[in-house]
């Protein structure tokens, strides 16, 4: 069982990925950041890291699906390989700050390493608009994310153009500005609802096709 949690910087995965983990005894599987040898650079020079901070995130996150098909455990991973390339290299693309022929390069490493990997299981979604997701990268204090609005609200534009062509695997959309599993029962007992429901439905399959 994979389960796969997207969304915007500052949405909430890996909250939600560690809460899950715990409630579910999964296996969490999360996205590396302080170890990144280029995120710092990036944010300060963008045209210049861009490139080598998608490879190092697609080369990282190829790994990472690579291990949690390999475990016979139930996983739930911070971020997936779709994001990476869908999202945070197609917007550097688009705005300019990557060049033609890097994400031409990038985009055919990429299509290669689909070929390798099997889709979650489940995505989850975290949806927010730019306040809500500004507010909580101030929270937790990362000095070279605090100004960010611009990239944060371009990434939001291909997040939701991404997400409404998403047929990869079934599919829950969490809204956090209007939701709050960390601090409500109620959302929490209704999002572990919705996770139950496509859980108990794929195990019906299994079964029939068995």
């Amino acid at each position: 069982m994979h389960i796969a949690i997207a969304g915007n910087i500052g949405a909430g995965k890996t909250t939600l990925a560690t809460k899950l983990a715990e409630y579910y005894n999964w296996i969490p599987c999360f996205e590396s950041v302080e170890d990144n040898p280029y995120l710092e650079d990036f944010y300060k020079d963008m045209p210049k890291w861009a490139f080598h901070l998608q490879v190092y995130f697609l080369n990282h996150r190829f790994n990472q699906v690579v291990q949690v098909q390999q475990n016979p455990l139930p996983t739930i991973q911070d971020r997936t390989i779709y994001e990476d390339a869908h999202i945070f290299a197609t917007g550097l693309y688009k705005s300019g700050i990557m060049k033609p022929r890097e994400f031409e390069n990038y985009w055919g490493v990429y299509q290669t390493l689909l070929h390798f990997v099997a889709p979650p299981d489940v995505l989850i979604y975290l949806k927010g608009d730019i306040p809500k997701l500004m507010e909580q990268i101030k929270r937790r204090g990362r000095s070279y994310e605090q100004s960010l609005e611009s990239y944060v609200t371009d990434l939001n534009a291909h997040y939701e153009s991404w997400i409404d062509n998403y047929t990869e695997s079934p599919l829950i959309v969490y809204d956090i500005a209007q939701a709050d599993f960390l601090r409500s029962e109620q959302d929490w007992q209704t999002l572990i609802g919705q996770i139950d429901q496509i859980l108990e439905r794929q195990t019906t399959q299994t079964k029939s096709v068995q």
